[in-house]
């Protein structure tokens, strides 16, 4: 099973309530979605400036390079599943600030999580334009690819903590 079929399945165990719920797998979908904003947006946080430049190895991402690929994955993959156009941001690189870059990863959350407010089960199986291209896919797709992306990215963000004698969220304690 890939990583994302266990992001998703993780999802919809974390939340009993939602298995009676109307519409558990979109439900699911949006209580990831807090869950990766926060979780994610913490691992950037927690790299001082002089770090954003970091990557264990020369053919990985920078940190700079991941808060900069999930600002754009997040509107271009939430927009997929909404079924609605990413809005039109101005560019942010990785030579932005980190005060920058956390804005921005806020700003595509906030945008991921009111495109998607209104996601139900029933439209899962609906066709949408994938990745922007004459391609399509089913919401449910672009669903999972999304949930995958967040997963793939918070791994990488907290090796990359560890590496650098920090802990990711999720793993400190309270008061730490």
């Amino acid at each position: 099973m890939r990583a994302s079929a266990y992001a998703l399945a993780a999802a919809l165990c974390a939340v009993p309530a939602l298995v009676a719920a109307q519409n558990p797998v979109s439900d699911a979908f949006r209580a990831n979605e807090q869950r990766q904003a926060r979780q994610l947006t913490a691992s950037i946080e927690a790299f001082p400036a002089d770090k954003l430049g970091y990557k264990p190895t020369p053919e990985q991402m920078t940190v700079a390079a991941i808060a900069v690929h999930l600002a754009e994955g997040n509107d271009e993959l939430c927009s997929a599943v909404a079924g609605t156009t990413a809005p039109q941001r101005s560019k942010v690189d990785v030579t932005a600030s980190k005060d920058q870059l956390v804005a921005r990863l806020r700003e595509t959350f906030e945008y991921c999580g009111t495109a998607l407010a209104g996601l139900t089960d029933a439209q899962l199986a609906d066709s949408v334009p994938m990745f922007g291209g004459p391609r399509k896919a089913t919401r449910a797709t672009m669903l999972v690819i999304t949930v995958g992306d967040w997963a793939d990215h918070f791994s990488q963000l907290a090796n990359y903590l560890r590496l650098n004698g920090m802990l990711p969220p999720g793993a400190r304690r309270p008061g730490m």
